[in-house]
């Protein structure tokens, strides 16, 4: 059974894990502030479902097994960094061409709602980082008493309900910050670019990521 005395340090830690600067809030940062709260919302949701995917994960012993077997980690971290590098390359080309044509409208056609929560889901989910964080950190606040699957489960669920209002509270601000900034500097016809060079960034950061 979970301890609710230990519950105000819980929420505490994963205050400061939800606002630290990271790959997710790279991408819900700058899909909000270019393209509005709901793509910074569909980017969020995406967060949350990899978060909810890698609590029944470590629940049932994926986390262990990555810390026991480094390559099975590395092999996730490679494919998450040739993810991010396609999208980032693909991202550059489609600017380069909407930009030779002078044409913005074309850029926004293909941003559905799910391929925005599955940048999110797959931006969080082949970060080998967060599954072995979500294995180190929630057995920390698990009791001696009851099945430690499921207080890990509730924890698990708890976190990434805590980190999707954190994320959605941050869409909300750099979606009016993008109003404010982005109509003077008329960033949009130049949103695909920002992108793909911030997904190649953040490639070569897990690539290269230890």
């Amino acid at each position: 059974m979970i301890d609710f005395t230990i519950l105000p340090l819980f929420f505490t830690a994963i205050f400061f894990l939800a606002i630290s600067p990271g790959p997710d809030l790279v991408l819900i940062s700058t899909y909000s502030s270019t393209k509005g709260f709901k793509a910074g919302l569909m980017i969020s949701t995406g967060v949350f479902c990899a978060g909810i995917l890698q609590t029944l994960l470590v629940a049932f012993g994926l986390g262990q097994l990555m810390q026991s077997i480094p390559m099975f980690a590395n092999a996730i971290k490679i494919l998450g960094a040739l993810y991010l590098s396609y999208l980032g390359v693909k991202m550059l080309f489609s600017w380069y061409r909407n930009n030779l044509k002078c044409g913005q409208a074309k850029a926004d056609e293909n941003v559905t709602n799910f391929s925005l929560m599955n940048k999110g889901f797959l931006n969080n989910l082949l970060n080998p980082k967060a599954l072995l964080f979500f294995s180190l950190f929630l057995p920390q606040f698990t009791t001696g008493t009851g099945l430690l699957s499921v207080q890990i489960l509730i924890l698990g669920f708890m976190l990434s309900c805590f980190a999707l209002l954190v994320n959605s509270i941050f869409s909300i601000t750099f979606s009016k910050f993008g109003k404010l900034v982005g109509n003077r500097l008329n960033l949009g016809r130049h949103l695909d670019g920002l992108l793909g060079f911030i997904f190649i960034g953040l490639a070569t950061r897990l690539a290269t990521s230890k």
